[in-house]
């Protein structure tokens, strides 16, 4: 594959895709490293899956422009198509082939030599620890085993960048585990794995990210960089019994932006913690609670995000109402 400029596997400018009059990618701009995850994340309908569609060259751009691994995401559409690998959020192999049979058919596509299809054939079963499944019809795989299997056949060409989209929905948390792992052994052999997800919690395996709601990138960083940097309010985790039913009490305060359920805690959004700890502590004493804790916390992806968006709508929402 063509040698990423500079050690950028991936660059967009100004990206862009319209349906009609609605604007699914808005004029995005990023760079991925050669050889990180990259998390490309936001929740449903954001413009994740178009994006990955206009950089894997199956969906062309209305303006803006692009490159993967050296090739031009206009120009050399079919370039990029045979130089990457791709996993759609979509099952995409054929039920009725057994698993053996799924390889040696993407090995065909790719060309492969004879000897190439048995070397990597057996390698990618090995990777996703497919040895007992060979024979078996893909139609009678769980989905996890599925999705290990789409993988496989993803990379049997060896690609340098690999795209996932959504690659672990739909699957139970130990096979998102279990898959996890598998991305993770491929980026430490230098691979680029671009990745869309909504499970914040495995934005925590990527190296950088970057958060797009409305067609809009609205945040981009480390997961650290994320916290420290794009989160403009403070969390505090509160406990007492029975936590649910204080989440409409507490978000009703002026000094709490919002309130949410975290395992038995409740995550309140304050703007400062110097503000909010007095009214939430003078609101339980009038109710007569006494058994609370209330700490400030680091906060986690996911408390980014929700703020993050929360923060969008409002700024975008009061200029549309000057408008």
């Amino acid at each position: 594959m063509t040698s990423p400029n500079n050690g950028v596997a991936v660059s967009v400018q100004n990206l862009e895709k319209k349906f009609g009059q609605f604007t699914a990618v808005n004029r995005i701009n990023f760079d991925v490293k050669g050889g990180e995850i990259f998390g490309f994340l936001g929740p449903n309908g954001a413009g994740k899956s178009t994006t990955i569609r206009m950089l894997c060259g199956i969906l062309m751009p209305t303006s803006g422009s692009g490159k993967v691994g050296g090739f031009d995401i206009i120009k050399e559409q079919a370039q990029i198509k045979q130089h990457i690998g791709y996993m759609s959020q979509k099952f995409s192999l054929y039920d009725d082939l057994t698993v053996e049979e799924n390889i040696n058919f993407y090995s065909g596509i790719y060309k492969l030599s004879k000897k190439e299809k048995e070397e990597r054939k057996e390698k990618i079963i090995k990777l996703a620890d497919l040895e007992a499944f060979k024979t078996r019809l893909t139609k009678t795989l769980s989905g996890g085993w599925k999705q290990r299997l789409a993988l496989g056949c993803a990379i049997i060409h060896q690609p340098s960048i690999i795209f996932l989209d959504e690659p672990t929905s739909g699957v139970d948390p130990i096979t998102r585990g279990n898959f996890w792992d598998i991305i993770k052994g491929m980026a430490a052999k230098g691979i680029t794995i671009f990745v869309t997800t909504h499970y914040m919690d495995e934005a925590e395996n990527c190296d950088r990210m970057c958060l797009i709601y409305k067609g809009n990138i609205i945040a981009m960083g480390t997961p650290n960089q994320m916290k420290t940097e794009h989160m403009k309010n403070d969390i505090l985790e509160i406990t007492m019994p029975h936590a649910e039913n204080w989440i409409d009490k507490i978000s009703a305060l002026e000094v709490v932006k919002e309130t949410s359920l975290f395992g038995a805690a409740l995550h309140a959004v304050v703007e400062t913690e110097k503000a909010a700890v007095p009214a939430i502590k003078a609101m339980f004493k009038k109710d007569g609670l006494k058994d609370y804790t209330i700490r400030k916390i680091m906060p986690s992806l996911e408390d980014v995000f929700v703020s993050s968006i929360e923060n969008y709508d409002r700024t975008v929402g009061n200029e549309s109402k000057k408008n």
